[in-house]
């Protein structure tokens, strides 16, 4: 019997995934699998976890959701739990499966993973395919080098009519008998680390967008579709700024941070819209983002580890260091900037924060606090539900001065950033900004000691 595992990742969906359709098309029988590493609820990233409750509510959601569309089909999902390498090993010669289907990957340590199980297992057939970015390696192959900067990058793509790979569709229908067996509720699974049970009752927060964002590929699907029905991409331009309107912005970043929908899908709507309804600058910007969002995936994959190194791509490293007490108060929302703690108040309660709100907090860790990027980068990593290894790190650095910003980095100024978009402190009291404003430290110079020199 020709039989393959095929393990998802950041790609849980079955639409628009080539590597899924490949396998189908190649094998009588495959395995759906999703791997837990108990190490994503430790604290081992710069004293952050590597998986918050925000994200890991999502994405039992989602991962629910993909078990449904599956079990539809006489198929399943597998759960498995521990170290991702160990786990897939176990399980491909136990069963004697020779082929393994992953989407590639953007992050270093992904990277790394997949690398290992080929060295490991030999004769091991990896059948892999760019799933969640909207170009394929070939493509940039006869391009040169476009990553030194996004503006150089953006426009080769825009001048040379760069056009992304189509969506491909996979026939449900055909889905192939699973080749695991169902051992465990996957409910029940989920539920062991502790939140599942209580994600309900917690996702109806008055000042939140947890009610709003719902996992799955179906959930997916339906908002990109209601997103496209309105007229909100006409004047998307003119309001992605704003700090705190679920309107405001596309609200895409959690679908394709876990893949749930694809970039492609979300291109090609775009496109679809614009031949309807006519494109304007706002709409160019949509597109504009996504392009964004595909230069860190590549550029991720260009810097490698460096990706994480506080030097990163700059020839010297910032002038920062780790000020424990002033990250702490950070996090909290404890800052002298009431913009900055409604902000993380926002941020620590529901999941997510506007792209606008990122920039302001990531600027005040870096350039009011001097504290190092990274911290904030693995706080960004434990708390946001829409968290993606190459966009989070890239555009920390980026602020950071550190990454691929031929300006060096982004210092934006609070008092000006409140008053253009907060003026009249509704956020601010919104999210209790001003409640938790202190003093930068709880020591200052003259406390300190005085010795004789």
């Amino acid at each position: 019997m020709n039989k393959a595992v095929y393990w998802f990742t950041h790609d849980l969906r079955l639409q628009d995934n080539p590597t899924v359709s490949e396998l189908l098309r190649k094998k009588d029988e495959v395995a759906f699998v999703f791997v837990i590493d108990p190490r994503w609820f430790e604290q081992r990233n710069h004293h952050q976890k590597m998986m918050g409750s925000h994200r890991w509510r999502f994405l039992c959601e989602s991962l629910l959701a993909l078990d449904e569309t599956l079990r539809l089909h006489g198929q399943h999902l597998t759960v498995l739990e521990g170290d991702p390498v160990e786990q897939l090993k176990s399980v491909l010669i136990e069963h004697r499966i020779n082929t393994l289907g992953c989407a590639k990957q953007t992050g270093w340590f992904e990277r790394t993973q997949l690398a290992r199980l080929g060295v490991d297992i030999p004769r091991l057939n990896i059948v892999s395919q760019w799933n969640s970015t909207l170009f394929d390696e070939a493509q940039f192959s006869i391009m040169g080098d476009v990553f030194s900067s996004f503006s150089r990058f953006r426009k080769r793509i825009e001048t040379a009519n760069f056009l992304p790979l189509e969506p491909c569709k996979i026939w449900l229908e055909t889905l192939p008998p699973p080749a695991l067996e169902s051992t465990h509720s996957l409910h029940t699974q989920l539920s062991r680390y502790g939140v599942l049970s209580s994600y309900i009752s917690q996702r109806g927060h008055e000042n939140g967008y947890a009610q709003d964002f719902h996992g799955g590929e179906h959930a997916a699907l339906k908002h990109l579709n209601a997103y496209f029905s309105s007229r909100a991409p006409l004047s998307y331009k003119q309001t992605r700024n704003a700090l705190d309107d679920w309107e405001s912005s596309t609200k895409f970043s959690p679908f394709l941070a876990l893949g749930t929908a694809s970039p492609r899908q979300v291109w090609q709507q775009l496109r679809r819209y614009e031949a309807e309804f006519g494109s304007n600058e706002s709409t160019y910007w949509i597109g504009f983002e996504l392009l964004w969002r595909e230069y860190f995936q590549w550029l991720s994959i260009k810097q490698g580890v460096t990706l994480y190194a506080f030097k990163g791509n700059a020839s010297t490293a910032p002038l920062t260091s780790h000020y424990a007490e002033r990250l702490m108060k950070w996090t909290k929302g404890e800052t002298p900037f009431p913009l900055v703690n409604a902000c993380m108040n926002q941020l620590n309660e529901t999941g997510y924060l506007s792209n606008r709100g990122r920039q302001i907090v990531a600027s005040c860790l870096v350039n009011e606090l001097s504290v190092d990027w990274r911290f904030g980068a693995a706080y960004f990593q434990q708390q946001l539900i829409d968290f993606d290894v190459a966009s989070n790190w890239g555009n920390w650095q980026y602020i950071a001065g550190v990454g691929a910003d031929p300006r060096g980095g982004r210092h934006f100024n609070i008092d000006k950033q409140t008053e253009m978009y907060d003026p009249d402190g509704e956020y601010i009291r919104r999210w209790n900004g001003q409640q938790g404003a202190r003093a930068l430290d709880s020591v200052d110079a003259a406390d300190w000691p005085i010795y004789d020199m």
